[in-house]
């Protein structure tokens, strides 16, 4: 099948980057392996994965669903600003919700990955992202490993957990993991209701996060190595999702009602169908030395 050769051919492309020696003349510009402009009428599920809850992490507030009303591909109008469309994924307020194990939620949301389809090692990430301003809403951009958590390690590439004006960025791994040391917090100007494309160059000894091409947090393998192992040499999966509520937005904005992490102002916000994330493209490249 077309999304089994996809996922091999990438990873293994990446790996070949990897392990042996880079020849400058060679890979003289990034190499484009993975590009996803979402501009199809639907989501392209030879490369995406759309998770459905099954547990719950965090203290999350939502379940993640496999429906339309949280997760689709929008154009024209919808899409504000993306020129071939973008993937909307949006928080929504379903009182007494309850998953098929029998979980009950009062919040929806989606999540999507590449695992299995589309995995990486080395190279730049990255995504062109608008995102709606709600203390609260949990939206992001990252790339976790297969195995298990926090061994297999994680690149959180975007956070946002409300405030209009920050997101973040950190490593998760062995011994730095949770309220992980190795975090940043960066000024945005326009704030996140702007298209902003976040990135991390990823090389096997350090990642570079940026924020429209600038670097703003570069973290290195001696630093990583502080705290335990270094835990970004194997390939990983890229994540898109919005969390609602939990343990990173109640650090944040310490609201315990009416939700866990979910203030009422934000809640009026999701019952009013505003708390959004779109997602203009996402891409991987390959980096010359």
């Amino acid at each position: 099948m077309p999304m089994i050769v996809l996922g091999f051919a990438v990873v293994h492309t990446l790996r070949v980057l990897a392990d042996a020696p880079i020849d400058p003349k060679r890979f003289a510009k990034p190499r484009v392996v993975f590009f996803e402009d979402f501009d199809k009428p639907n989501l392209d599920r030879s490369r995406w994965n759309v998770i459905v809850t099954g547990f719950n992490v965090n203290v999350e507030q939502q379940a993640y669903i496999d429906s339309e009303d949280t997760l689709k591909i929008v154009h024209g109008r919808e899409a504000e600003g993306a020129k071939h469309g973008a993937l909307l994924i949006q928080g929504l307020f379903r009182k007494g919700f309850r998953t098929k194990d029998g979980q009950k939620f009062d919040f929806v949301s989606g999540r999507i990955d590449t695992r299995n389809k589309a995995e990486f090692k080395y190279g730049r990430l990255s995504s062109r992202i608008k995102l709606t301003a709600g203390l609260g809403l949990w939206p992001a951009f990252w790339a976790l490993g297969n195995g298990g958590w926090p061994e297999t390690g994680e690149i959180d590439i975007m956070e946002n957990v409300g405030p209009a004006n920050w997101t973040s960025q950190a490593l998760h791994g062995p011994h730095y993991f949770g309220n992980t040391p190795l975090v940043n917090r960066t000024t945005l100007q326009p704030d996140v209701a702007a298209w902003h494309v976040y990135s991390v160059d990823w090389s096997p000894d350090t990642l570079i996060f940026k924020i429209d091409a600038k670097p703003v947090y570069t973290v290195t393998k001696a630093m990583v190595e502080k705290y335990g192992r270094w835990a970004f040499d194997n390939p990983k999966h890229i994540i898109l999702n919005m969390a609602l509520g939990g343990q990173y937005p109640n650090q944040i904005n310490k609201a315990d009602k009416p939700y866990y992490g979910i203030p009422e102002s934000t809640l009026e916000l999701i019952k009013s169908g505003k708390a959004k994330m779109l997602v203009d493209w996402v891409k991987v490249e390959e980096l010359g030395s």
